[in-house]
């Protein structure tokens, strides 16, 4: 696999851990289904610090970042479109859900993640 470290800023550990610490209820709901390897076997972080950014979830094993999109999204856009470019030269691939949909259609959402990691885990590696 690919497992390109990417280095981060150290005062985003501070501001990761207060993420953590107040995450959203999709955020909370979709932690359950992605922690201890539940997905695939594959490990996922939560608030991982990448370069100047944090992304909601991360996948080292694949440079996968999965993000929940709420509310606050809605004012970022120009921002989180910003941030996932320069995320993307860096290799890191992003799938993004509604707050909404990881709430009402978890099986769905879930369903897509798999959909991605079947379809991409071989390559580069």
């Amino acid at each position: 696999m690919k497992n390109k470290i990417i280095p981060y800023k150290p005062y985003l550990c501070e501001l990761a851990k207060q993420l953590r610490q107040n995450s959203t209820l999709a955020e909370v709901i979709l932690w359950n289904e992605l922690k201890n390897r539940q997905l695939l076997g594959l490990d996922f972080d939560r608030q991982k610090p990448l370069d100047n950014f944090i992304v909601d979830f991360y996948c080292k094993e694949l440079m996968l970042a999965v993000e929940v999109d709420g509310d606050s999204h809605d004012y970022k856009y120009e921002e989180d479109v910003e941030r996932q470019q320069t995320l993307e030269k860096l290799g890191v691939t992003f799938l993004r859900f509604d707050d909404r949909e990881v709430k009402q259609d978890l099986a769905n959402v879930l369903r897509g993640i798999e959909g991605w990691v079947l379809e991409h885990r071989g390559e580069g590696g």
